[in-house]
């Protein structure tokens, strides 16, 4: 049962000593988890800043060009995102040439997301120092720990 806070928990009183793993916490992992993923997105970070992008910019670009042809509707359940949230940052993308929206073949009010090559130029150079982190961090890891990471990691997502 998650811990709640009570209505005596709000005492006042300075506590000097810091938090300890307790029962099923473990505050290095949080901790790791937290520093790993600050270092994981600085390198994109840089590179969105100097177009006036932000981490939900790099999200689409990615999946967009992961899966080109992607409908909005995908889009959106992928990143669990509402459509308010998604409709500012497409459309800086596609105004800015990243992202081209098209009309479905058969049904013409569904929208299909396809990069242009300056989205998967983007895509890329955003990839690129992500891959080099991770290279570096398995740098001499065997295919088992490799696997093991990938599992721990699908592991810690929400099913949906």
């Amino acid at each position: 049962m998650p811990r709640q806070m009570s209505q005596n928990a709000a005492k006042t009183e300075l506590l000097a000593t810091p938090m300890q793993n307790a029962g099923s916490i473990d505050f290095e992992i949080i901790e790791l988890l937290f520093f790993a993923y600050r270092d994981f997105v600085s390198d994109p970070d840089q590179i969105l800043v100097k177009s006036g992008f932000g981490r939900a910019h790099h999200r689409v670009v990615h999946f967009v060009n992961r899966e080109p042809g992607m409908t909005v509707a995908d889009l959106l359940e992928t990143l669990q995102i509402t459509k308010q949230s998604l409709a500012r940052v497409l459309k800086q993308l596609i105004d800015s040439g990243y992202i081209r929206q098209v009309a479905g073949p058969e049904d013409r009010r569904q929208r299909k997301l396809y990069p242009t090559q300056a989205g998967r130029d983007l895509a890329l150079a955003l990839a690129e120092p992500q891959s080099r982190r991770i290279e570096r961090a398995f740098e001499g890891a065997s295919e088992a720990t490799r696997e093991g990471v990938k599992r721990f990691l699908r592991g810690m997502q929400t099913e949906t």
